[in-house]
């Protein structure tokens, strides 16, 4: 699964990510996705968040989502993806059930994880991030040996009926679904650049593993830019659409 960022790397400063932040949109290259999961990386090796550990990842789709569910897995920490539209509530029982050190999260739903139980867990807002590993290297980042059975995320169901049950899922079981696509992809890569970039809209949230295959692990096979929208208006989206290019 680390190969993705080999291709993150590879594609340099063409454009990964495009996404909403308040009234602007904010465009982030290949190169400062890898750059940003390599610093992240070494923050949590700062705050001896280790293998086995769990980072929780409760927020809209953003650049900065990518780059941390990257450098957890460059760290053998295991990522858990929250649906950004989940109830305080829902976060709060997939907490109870993981050993969650970090949550990224923006600031203002810092109450929900508030408490005697909780008071061990630090709070990071997306839009902050930058700025918070922005004193560790760049440079490429390997702290351990990742081995394929090793878990890379916890993915729950809605839980809306009953308590949140997680399914964990491995390196191997992404790189499984990941590898056959590859093969095929390489076939017509040299029709691709004849369009590139190829520019995906995702509408789906990071947290289902749809969403990051469409997010994350599929576009850097091709270089393709990501558009991430936080609006289901069609109006909306189809403006997304044709300023984008899409």
């Amino acid at each position: 699964m680390l190969d993705s960022l080999d291709d993150f790397e590879h594609w340099g400063d063409d454009c990964a990510y495009v996404f909403p932040r308040g009234y602007r949109r904010e465009r982030w290259s290949y190169r400062r996705v890898a750059e940003v999961a390599y610093q992240f990386a070494r923050e949590l090796e700062a705050r001896n968040i280790a293998k086995g550990d769990a980072v929780l990842l409760w927020s809209p789709n953003c650049a900065e989502w990518v780059a941390a569910f990257l450098g957890c897995a460059l760290c053998g920490v295991i990522a858990v993806p929250v649906d950004d539209a989940a109830s305080p509530d829902f976060a709060r029982r997939i907490n109870g059930q993981v050993r969650t050190r970090l949550v990224l999260s923006p600031r203002e739903r810092a109450t929900v994880f508030e408490g005697p139980a909780t008071a061990k867990i630090a709070m990071l807002d997306p839009a902050d991030l930058v700025g918070t590993v922005a004193k560790h290297p760049t440079e490429r980042f390997r702290p351990i040996q990742i081995q394929p059975s090793d878990s890379l995320e916890i993915v729950f169901t809605s839980g809306t009926t009953a308590e949140p049950k997680g399914v964990v899922l491995s390196h191997a079981n992404v790189v499984g679904n990941l590898a056959p696509i590859e093969t095929e992809i390489k076939k017509y890569l040299k029709y691709e650049r004849l369009v590139h970039p190829i520019r995906f809209l995702n509408l789906l949230p990071l947290s289902h593993v749809f969403g990051q295959f469409l997010g994350i692990f599929l576009p850097p096979l091709l270089g393709g830019t990501v558009v991430f929208e936080n609006t289901f208006n069609p109006t909306e989206v189809m403006a997304t659409i044709h300023r984008e290019r899409v």
